[in-house]
């Protein structure tokens, strides 16, 4: 399996299985324009550690590890979802603007790692 990132809002949608991981639905988008096949919002940060990263660059290292063990502790639901891809492509989608240091690209090293 191929997993992929890409923010919500850009266009050229790449083909696979499109899972959501933000834990708020992104706004101005309507459920049909997501064209989602799961949204997988047990497997975002907690609303604790998603206030307190706040896409804070400086905070960034601090923010991966918390966010490691926090997939960590949660483990069977990240097989479950990885169970429920039913393509070769895995897109994860995400809505933050800052491509950089998004939680996507942590929750992808972590999916990696159980594949």
């Amino acid at each position: 399996m191929n997993i992929k990132i890409h923010r919500i809002y850009e266009d050229e949608l790449p083909q696979g299985f499109h899972a959501l991981v933000d834990r708020l639905w992104p706004r101005g988008i309507s459920k049909d324009e997501a064209k989602l096949d799961d949204h997988w919002k047990n497997l975002a940060p907690s609303s604790e550690l998603r206030k307190w990263f706040d896409h804070k660059p400086e905070k960034w290292n601090d923010f991966r590890k918390k966010y490691m063990s926090e997939l960590s502790e949660n483990k069977e639901q990240a097989k479950e979802c990885l169970e429920s891809v039913s393509h070769k492509n895995l897109i994860l989608l995400y809505g933050a603007k800052d491509k950089k240091y998004s939680h996507a690209h942590v929750l992808k090293e972590y999916l990696e790692k159980l594949i």
